[in-house]
C-alpha cells in the first residue's frame, strides 16, 4: 500500500476497481490505494441536470468499508466492514483491531514470532472488522441486513454474521487462497479449510454471498 503525502491543503486517495493482483511478500494482498492528483472541474452553473458521476450505493457502501479500514493499526492487513439495512441506511462500520482498552502499543502486531509461540503474535487479540461492525449496530437488530466488507470473512466471522440476522455477505477481496489465517496459528486448521468453512455455513444458513468489483476507480478527497 503505498503512503498517502500529506499536505496542509489537500490530501488525494484512489481506491482502484479491482482486487490488487500482486500479492505482498507476506501473503497478503489488498486493494490499491494511491495518491493522484486532483481533477476537479466545475460544474455549469445554468445546467439544470444531476450529475452523472455519483456513486452507485454498491461502491458506496463498500467505499464506506474501505474508509473504515484506514482505521486500523495493523501493519499487514486493514480490513473494514459497512452494514447496511434493506432500505440502504448505515446500521454499523468497524474495523480490524484490539480490543477497547488494550494497548495498540503493548500487544504484538505480528503475524509471526521468533519465539514460536502464537501469545507472541496478533492473532490471538484481534477483533476482526465484522465482529466490530456488529459490535457497532446503531439499531437492536441486524436481522435481513447486508455487510460489505474488504475481505472475505473468515470462519468465525461467518458464524457472528450469521447469528447477528445478516442475510448477504459482500465482499471485495476473495479469499479461495490462504491469506488471512484468522485463528489458524492457534487451531492447527489450514487457513483454507477455515474459508471452506465459511463458505460452506454461509450457505447452509441461506446467507447470500457476492463479490462486487468498484464500478470505476474511486478517488477520495479530503480537505479543502
Amino acid at each position: 500500500m503505498d503512503t498517502a503525502r500529506q499536505s496542509a491543503d489537500t490530501e488525494h486517495v484512489k481506491v482502484s476497481g479491482q482486487p490488487a493482483a500482486a500479492a505482498r511478500n507476506d501473503g497478503d494482498c489488498s486493494c490499491s490505494f494511491e495518491v493522484v492528483e486532483p481533477a476537479l472541474q466545475k460544474a455549469d452553473p445554468f445546467d439544470r441536470q444531476p450529475r452523472k458521476e455519483y456513486l452507485s450505493w454498491e461502491d458506496y457502501f463498500m467505499a464506506v468499508a474501505f474508509l473504515s479500514a484506514q482505521r486500523s493499526k495493523d501493519p499487514n492487513k486493514q480490513v473494514g466492514a459497512c452494514i447496511v439495512s434493506p432500505d440502504k441506511i448505515i446500521l454499523g462500520i468497524g474495523y480490524n483491531g484490539f480490543p477497547r482498552g488494550c494497548s495498540d502499543y503493548k500487544l504484538p502486531w505480528s503475524r509471526q514470532a521468533h519465539s514460536g509461540d502464537p501469545l507472541d503474535t496478533k492473532y490471538p487479540y484481534v477483533c476482526h472488522a465484522e465482529l466490530n461492525a456488529i459490535l457497532n449496530k446503531n439499531v437492536a437488530s441486524l436481522n435481513g441486513a447486508a455487510i460489505y466488507v474488504t475481505m472475505f470473512p473468515c470462519c468465525e466471522c461467518a458464524k457472528l454474521l450469521i447469528q447477528a440476522g445478516i442475510r448477504e455477505v459482500v465482499f471485495f477481496e476473495d479469499k479461495a487462497a490462504p491469506v488471512r489465517p484468522a485463528s489458524a496459528p492457534l487451531s492447527g486448521i489450514r487457513p483454507e479449510a477455515l474459508y471452506a468453512a465459511s463458505r460452506r455455513l454461509l450457505a447452509m444458513a441461506g446467507v447470500r454471498v457476492r463479490q462486487h468489483r468498484l464500478e470505476r476507480p474511486l478517488m477520495l478527497r479530503i480537505g479543502c
